[in-house]
């Protein structure tokens, strides 16, 4: 069941950012998972608090969810499935919002290891679709250029034989504390260790291979699913296809970010498709039964006598499928009326003799007449 997530922060909705950030850092403290081992439910707590956070603290997904609520967080980095949230996005929200080690158990506390492992960038991949391709969904096979785990070393980025050896600054903790005196009393600054970057060890003797980094630059195929009923705009999270992180730390995401390629007659609008077809006078007046292309090829469409240039005919069931829901748009067919541009001397003569007569001229003056075209055009 969905949870609104200002209830779960305790939040009214128009809290400002510092609200939000204050009710977030009491209760991520409350349930990190450091401070409740083995607690699953405080887990749960805690992965539900920092999606809340990671929502309302952006102004753009804000709007979304207060629109839309969680429908809204559809489409996103998130996924086409809605908002894929586990611990690994919500201890680093965690670490992004400028919290870590000392917040949870006092900065005075006694010293202890924050080595860290830097995570990999993600890679974005532009992904063109054809129209045709998006109203069935489609497999695609995607090369990647991105670092990889070195298979020299494994990722350590030593030498074979070799082993790193403890941070001389850090003395391998990873972190550099700083104390020093206020009249509030003793205050100890904690910070990354800018000689081995957290990691709290120092490789002397690097892998030739990765010159110590643990991965290397490869070229590499995978395979994504694009469901049907995607759009210019959306974008699919593959978790852990990014680049590596050096020296054995977690692989970044590979966005796939959708673009829809325009089609040489369709026009799309949400999950409905326009076509415009272009019919001779005779065909309109008399009637006809005609063929008009469709996504999965030509299909029957009747055109009734006397129907008027500008009239939108429906065949439903004919668009876009609904993305993550079941049914289709419609296709849109407008009519419109072509003009011969040059008439060769009979059919000059046929125009004339049927200009003289009545019934083809429009009534003038005829205001149902012209109701009637307009409840054609704006059917």
């Amino acid at each position: 069941m969905a949870q609104d997530y200002y209830e779960v922060l305790g939040l009214s909705r128009n809290a400002d950012a510092n609200d939000i950030k204050k009710a977030y850092r009491k209760l991520a403290m409350q349930y990190h998972p450091d401070k409740n081992p083995g607690d699953k439910q405080a887990e749960e707590k805690f992965k539900i608090v920092s999606e809340a956070y990671e929502v309302l603290k952006d102004s753009e997904k804000r709007r979304r969810y207060d629109q839309f609520g969680q429908a809204g967080m559809k489409g996103g980095f998130e996924g086409f499935g809605g908002f894929d949230f586990d611990l690994g996005d919500a201890l680093r929200t965690f670490m992004s919002a400028g919290f870590g080690f000392g917040d949870l158990f006092g900065s005075a506390g006694q010293k202890g290891s924050r080595r860290t492992r830097t995570r990999g960038s993600d890679l974005q991949i532009h992904l063109e679709l054809t129209l045709e391709e998006i109203a069935t969904g489609v497999n695609k096979k995607l090369k990647l250029k991105r670092y990889v785990k070195c298979d020299s070393c494994g990722g350590n980025g030593l030498k074979k034989g070799s082993s790193a050896s403890a941070c001389p600054l850090c003395q391998g903790s990873g972190e550099i504390r700083q104390s020093s005196r206020t009249i509030f009393g003793q205050f100890i600054n904690v910070t990354t260790c800018n000689q081995c970057n957290g990691e709290g060890k120092i490789i002397k003797d690097p892998c030739p291979k990765c010159s110590g980094d643990g991965r290397v630059k490869t070229e590499s195929t995978i395979n994504v699913t694009i469901p049907a009923g995607v759009a210019t705009g959306n974008y699919l999270s593959l978790r852990g296809e990014g680049h590596a992180g050096p020296r054995g730390g977690p692989a970044g995401d590979a966005i796939v970010l959708i673009e829809e390629q325009e089609h040489p007659f369709f026009e799309r609008h949400g999950d409905d498709i326009l076509y415009e077809l272009y019919l001779s006078f005779s065909q309109v007046a008399l009637g006809d039964q005609v063929e008009v292309p469709t996504l999965s090829g030509k299909a029957g469409l009747n055109i009734a006598s006397g129907t008027q240039t500008g009239k939108i005919l429906r065949m439903r069931g004919k668009g876009i499928p609904h993305l993550n829901q079941s049914g289709k748009g419609d296709q849109l067919v407008r009519i419109l009326v072509w003009t011969p541009t040059k008439l060769s001397d009979k059919e000059e003569k046929l125009f004339y003799q049927l200009a003289e007569c009545e019934g083809i001229r429009p009534p003038v003056g005829d205001k149902s007449f012209f109701r009637k075209v307009k409840e054609a055009l704006f059917e």
